[in-house]
Order: structure tokens, then sequence, then C-alpha cells
């Protein structure tokens, strides 16, 4: 069964492939399926932007998608970057490591180092249905960034009741944990039950 990745973000879809293994779907990115079009990402939420993104999807090529939206919240920057962890610097074309120093920046001095993890999917199909599933990962955002594996912001996350940053873990470490991760065996046990109702 063939799934569009709503997304052209190459280490979502090496995540994603990942984690669907053994699932029989073959996922591919939505530029290889002839979208060559971003979404606006207007929804107020992880969830609303994940569904604006699969639809947009699944409407352009007649094939089930799935899309992800993810992203940090802080408690002390009153749960920032939030829906706006992609471009908090104010551009969507700043690398991670820029993203990365502002937050440091704005983190400077602050003794309240909590954060969360957010992960919203949702996958929808032709005829009309929808998959949804959502998990987050607690930690804390370190003063440093550590480590040179993964994404984003994993560089300075610190999972909680771990001694490694995100960054550190190898990638089946941070599959097993993360929040997109955890989002994604959610969404296969949706997905079974949606298959055997079939």
């Amino acid at each position: 069964m063939k799934f569009v990745l709503a997304s052209n973000n190459e280490n979502k879809l090496r995540e994603m492939r990942g984690l669907l293994a053994g699932e029989g779907i073959e996922l591919v990115s939505q530029r290889r399926a002839g979208c060559d079009f971003s979404v606006e990402e207007t929804g107020a939420s992880f969830e609303e932007n994940a569904y604006l993104k699969a639809s947009a999807v699944t409407r352009a090529t007649g094939l089930p998608a799935v899309a992800d939206d993810s992203g940090l919240m802080v408690e002390a920057l009153d749960g920032a970057p939030g829906i706006y962890s992609a471009r908090y610097t104010g551009s969507h074309e700043d690398t991670d490591a820029a993203r990365t120093a502002f937050l440091l920046e704005k983190l400077a001095g602050e003794t309240n180092r909590a954060a969360k993890f957010s992960c919203a999917i949702c996958c929808t199909f032709p005829n009309g249905d929808v998959l949804r599933a959502y998990a987050e990962c607690p930690g804390s955002i370190l003063t440093a960034p550590r480590g040179d594996g993964g994404f984003g912001y994993d560089p300075v996350f610190l999972p909680q009741g771990m001694e490694k940053s995100m960054a550190e873990l190898s990638e089946s470490e941070k599959n097993g944990i993360s929040h997109r991760g955890r989002a994604m065996r959610k969404f296969v046990e949706e997905l079974r039950k949606h298959n055997a109702d079939e």
C-alpha cells in the first residue's frame, strides 16, 4: 500500500519509514508523488496543521497521506516555540543551528528548563476517513548543544530520565522514546484497526 508523507523533510521521511517498517506501507515524499507545493500551516494547533497538510496531499494525489506536525514547547516561554518551532527565528529558511541558538538566547539565565516535544499525526484517505494520533516526550533544555545526530532542537533537548541529549541517541534509541516514535506507534495501532474494519 502506498502512502504519501505530506512533507519533503528527508529526516522525517527516514524516521517514519523506520517506524512503519513491517506494516506493508511504501512511504514516499510528497515531491516524489508529484506534489510540488507546501501547505500553509494556518492551524492553531499541531493537530490542525497535521490535518491541513495531509488532506491537501490526499486531494492532490488521490492517495492516503500521512502528516505530522510537531514542535518544542518550553515551560518558561509559555509553551513557545510550539507550532512555530520550524520558523521560531521568523524564517523557515534558517538552519536548525540558528533556531537552537535563538532558543538558548531566550533562555539565558532561566533556571526553569522544563520542556516537551509534542507530535500530532494525521492520516487522510481518499474516501474521507481520518486517523489521528498524538504523543509527547517530556524533558528539559540544556544550556549548550550536545551530539550531532537527529535534527531540529535535538542537540539541546534532554529527555526525562536520560543522560544523553536527543542528538546523542542512536536512531533506534530515539525512536523508542521520542514524541514522533510514540505517536507513530499509536498511529500504527489505529491503522491496523482501520484496515481490519475494511
